[in-house]
């Protein structure tokens, strides 16, 4: 019996039935009409040859880490780092196909799975920056440093690429207030004191994983925080931008996307993650809220 508080999201599958049949399972080549706001069921590299050239603006990628891990079921297995290579080398020869000239692709990663993934990136793309975020939970480790950090890289098609500065700007304490004329010079001052909206590190410090009395938390071992993919929407596409995510598990992307006012195509190959995902987007018409993310600020926490 779960706790009144307890939010997760874990529908068996003999209750997906409905949320199952809104999924597409794709047959012949999909128009970006036939794409737009669809969870497809299926493998990715089954699915990638149907889906239309160019048509993406941004992709947002959390690919299975080189590590053993069981999703749904099914054990994705850590193997040899020429192995995993040849893996990530044709989920982005796809992905760099589906990407507009101007568009963005984010790759989430350990910093193992990184070691692999980073000089494979650029071949092609070119490589923007790496971005560290801190998710606190961590196992500890009898001989080794705990880890509880994770990377998302990013990527453009080419120097031509959208990213919205304004739109992912931190609001911090200021320190040391100067004044210009008596009036204050890029801050303000609001209940939490004098602030200013500067420009996001590539350092997060201001995320929570998703735990189960969060609305937005479903039983998949891997799930990405909204407000971590709510970053990387609003900075790297525009309202009505459509995203692609190739590896979507429970549907993160597809929230957000759905949240923020774009349009999204997911593809993923469990049925009852897929199922989890058109319940997540029939929550988000009930609430479009992402927590931690108000008033088009990113609160601290």
């Amino acid at each position: 019996m779960k706790s009144p508080r307890n939010k997760t999201i874990d529908l068996p599958p003999e209750q997906c039935g409905d949320y199952l049949a809104a999924c597409l399972r794709p047959t012949q080549a999909l128009s970006v009409p036939a794409a737009t706001d669809q969870t497809i069921c299926g493998d990715f590299f089954a699915v990638a040859p149907l889906l239309p050239d160019a048509a993406f603006r941004l992709v947002i990628a959390d690919p299975p880490y080189n590590l053993t891990k069981v999703y749904a079921g099914e054990t994705f297995y850590k193997t040899d780092a020429a192995a995993y290579a040849d893996f990530t080398r044709r989920w982005l020869a796809e992905v760099r196909r589906l990407l507009t000239p101007d568009g963005s692709l984010y790759v989430c990663a350990d910093w193992q799975t990184g070691v692999i993934l980073a000089p494979l990136l650029s071949d092609f793309f070119t490589v923007r920056s790496r971005i560290t975020w801190q998710r606190e939970k961590g196992r500890g480790a009898a001989k080794n440093w705990k880890n509880c950090l994770e990377d998302v890289w990013f990527c453009t098609v080419s120097d031509d690429y959208y990213f919205d500065l304004n739109a992912v700007k931190m609001r911090r304490a200021v320190k040391a207030p100067y004044r210009e004329n008596g009036e204050p010079k890029d801050w303000t001052q609001t209940e939490a004191g004098k602030t200013r909206l500067t420009c996001p590190s590539n350092f997060w410090d201001d995320l929570t994983i998703p735990f189960w009395s969060m609305p937005e938390n479903t039983a998949h071992p891997t799930q990405k925080p909204e407000k971590l993919f709510a970053k990387l929407v609003l900075a790297s596409s525009a309202p009505g931008d459509l995203i692609l995510d190739p590896f979507a598990g429970s549907g993160t992307t597809a929230v957000v996307a759905k949240k923020l006012g774009r349009r999204f195509t997911t593809v993923e190959k469990s049925e009852l993650y897929c199922a989890w995902t058109r319940l997540r987007l029939e929550n988000a018409e009930k609430d479009p809220r992402i927590q931690g993310y108000e008033n088009g600020e990113f609160l601290k926490k």
